[in-house]
């Protein structure tokens, strides 16, 4: 992912705190990589995202969530996070597809104004701790279940701007 650390915290720090860069994480939909800030229209996260984990060891297995930070719309985010999709189990050095998905995939189709989607992965302590699926999609709390299911600091994660597709992304003057 590119950005620096110091945009990423600024950006995610009040939702997800301080991050450990250590393990590489590779977004793509459709091919096209996704580049921390980036601009994507509901269009082109239709599909699920390819997601490569890296890593040395493949004993090592992480949890990857993805929510909406403003839902419904930036200025009244009543349902944040609301979580797009959450696959555990991922091994090191692999891609999302070698885990187990707990949430199915729900691409992101805002209504009102620019959406920040966060792709977060998380260090697991081992294979097979985390075996329920969330209550809802609305209202997820990504540090309250990290830390009921003892999952560290994020290693790494992604976001991406996200508005409807006839968006502008500025203020609309009517005559």
């Amino acid at each position: 992912m590119s950005g620096s650390s110091s945009t990423i915290s600024s950006v995610l720090g009040e939702t997800f705190g301080t991050f450990d860069l250590s393990v590489k994480l590779r977004v793509s939909f459709s091919n096209k990589l996704v580049f921390n800030g980036c601009d994507l229209r509901p269009s082109s996260v239709a599909n699920r995202p390819r997601v490569e984990v890296g890593g040395e060891d493949m004993r090592v297995f992480y949890t990857l969530i993805m929510v909406d930070l403003d839902a419904p719309n930036p200025s009244n985010p009543t349902l944040k996070e609301y979580l797009h999709w959450m696959v555990t189990d991922i091994p090191a050095t692999t891609d999302a597809s070698f885990g187990h998905e707990v949430v199915e995939y729900e691409s992101p189709h805002p209504m009102t104004g620019i959406h920040r989607i966060v792709i977060a992965l998380l260090r697991q302590q081992k294979k097979g701790t985390i075996n329920l699926k969330p209550n809802s999609r609305e209202n997820f709390d990504t540090q309250t279940f990290a830390q009921a299911y003892n999952l560290t600091t994020p290693a790494i994660t992604a976001y991406f701007n996200c508005q409807r597709e006839a968006g502008s992304g500025g203020r609309r003057f009517f005559s």
